[in-house]
C-alpha cells in the first residue's frame, strides 16, 4: 500500500448513511472523467479511500523488488505495478500483482482475482491497514496468495490459502529466508532482497494457522 497510508479517508462510507458505490459504478466515473487517476483513488468494500502520498523509501522498495521479479519471472506472468484489480466490492491498487499471461495484457478489463498468481503490499506506517483490512478482503475474494512487507518489523508475512474469512494460513519470514509463490514455483526470492536488509542466518518461517 502507499507509504504512510495510515487507514486512509473515507470519503462515501455507509456509517455516514451515504450511497456505497459498486465496482461498476466506480470504474464509470473513471471512464466519465469524474475521478481521475491522479486523484489516487481505490474502491474498498463500496467506499472511495484516498490513498496517501508514497514516500521515497516506499517507492524505491517497488521499484528494486520489481526488478527481482522481471529477473525470474520473465513470460511467466504480466508483472503489475500499482494498477488495479477488479473484485467483488472493491477495485484496490496492490503495490504488485503478478497476473496469469494474457495476449492483450488486460487491455479489456481490469484483472480478476482467478487471474491473480500473487500480490504483494509493501507496507511501513500503513501495516496494521493492510493487515487488517486489505489481506483479510485479498482472502475473501480468493485471491490465492498474498505477500506483505513489513519494512518496519523486517519480516514478510505470507498468507495462502484463502477463505471466507480471509486467509487459513499464514507464515513470517525473516532476512535469512526465501520464499516461492505456489503459482511460480520456479521463482525464488530471498527475503533478505525483498526487505533490503543484509541477510541473517536462514530459518524457516513462522506458521500461523487462522
Amino acid at each position: 500500500m502507499g507509504g504512510g497510508f495510515g487507514g486512509g479517508l473515507a470519503i462515501q462510507t455507509a456509517t455516514e448513511g451515504r450511497k456505497l458505490f459498486t465496482v461498476e459504478e466506480f470504474e464509470l466515473m473513471v471512464q466519465a472523467g469524474v475521478l481521475k487517476e491522479d486523484d489516487r483513488l481505490e474502491l474498498i468494500e463500496g467506499e472511495l479511500i484516498t490513498m496517501s502520498p508514497i514516500g521515497s523509501g516506499h517507492a524505491s522498495r517497488i521499484r528494486l523488488i520489481t526488478r527481482l521479479m522481471y529477473a525470474q519471472v520473465g513470460d511467466k506472468a504480466i508483472i503489475a505495478v500499482q494498477d488495479p484489480v477488479r473484485l467483488a466490492r472493491s477495485e484496490p491498487q496492490p503495490d504488485l500483482a503478478l497476473l496469469r499471461p494474457r495476449p492483450d495484457g488486460y487491455k479489456r478489463s481490469h484483472p480478476q482475482a482467478a487471474d491473480i498468481l500473487l500480490i504483494i503490499e509493501i507496507a511501513d506506517t500503513s501495516a496494521n491497514y493492510d493487515r487488517t483490512v486489505k489481506v483479510p478482503l485479498y482472502g475473501r475474494s480468493g485471491v490465492p496468495e498474498v505477500w506483505l512487507i513489513d519494512l518496519f518489523e523486517s519480516v514478510v508475512e505470507v498468507y495462502r490459502t484463502p477463505a471466507s474469512v480471509g486467509y487459513r494460513a499464514k507464515q513470517t519470514y525473516a532476512a535469512g529466508d526465501s520464499l516461492t509463490p505456489e503459482g511460480l514455483p520456479t521463482v525464488t526470492l530471498s527475503v533478505a532482497d525483498l526487505l533490503g536488509v543484509p541477510p541473517a542466518g536462514a530459518g524457516q518461517g513462522t506458521p500461523t494457522l487462522s
